[in-house]
């Protein structure tokens, strides 16, 4: 059964950045898919490049274990995102403005993800933000 970009994103968002349920954010890849965020440092405790379905939940689950003390979650109603398309059909980029209430003020981590698709699941994710903002 294949999904639209916005269903995909949308799965991808809600058990990643929503829930943090590693389990159900590795289904949203291909068995061989790769997770990769370019911008982070090898010293960073978000993974880097975590490659098949079993090493991006084993990889998202550990960084989600030493995430429990973050309280932090994202205020839908003032986030924001826009999907564009491309000339290839199973190639999508995702821009987005997450909005983290702050008791100094809000928060805004912006970032760009690029999404490559096979048969309704991700086989390959590049996402760009800033990694000082995660660690």
């Amino acid at each position: 059964m294949s999904r639209s970009p916005q269903e995909i994103f949308e799965s991808y968002v809600h058990a990643g950045a929503l829930t943090r349920n590693a389990d159900a954010l590795a289904e949203n890849f291909t068995e061989d898919g790769v997770f990769e965020a370019p911008l982070v440092t090898p010293d960073s405790i978000f993974p880097r490049r975590l490659q098949g379905r079993e090493e991006i939940r084993r990889g998202m689950a550990a960084y989600y274990e030493r995430q429990v003390n973050d309280k932090r979650a994202p205020n839908l109603e003032k986030s924001g995102y826009v999907l564009h398309t491309t000339s290839d059909p199973d190639v999508f980029i995702a821009e987005i403005d997450t909005v983290f209430d702050g008791t100094g003020g809000d928060v805004t981590v912006s970032l760009v993800q690029i999404f490559r698709i096979r048969d309704g699941k991700i086989a390959q994710l590049r996402d760009y933000f800033a990694p000082e903002q995660v660690s």
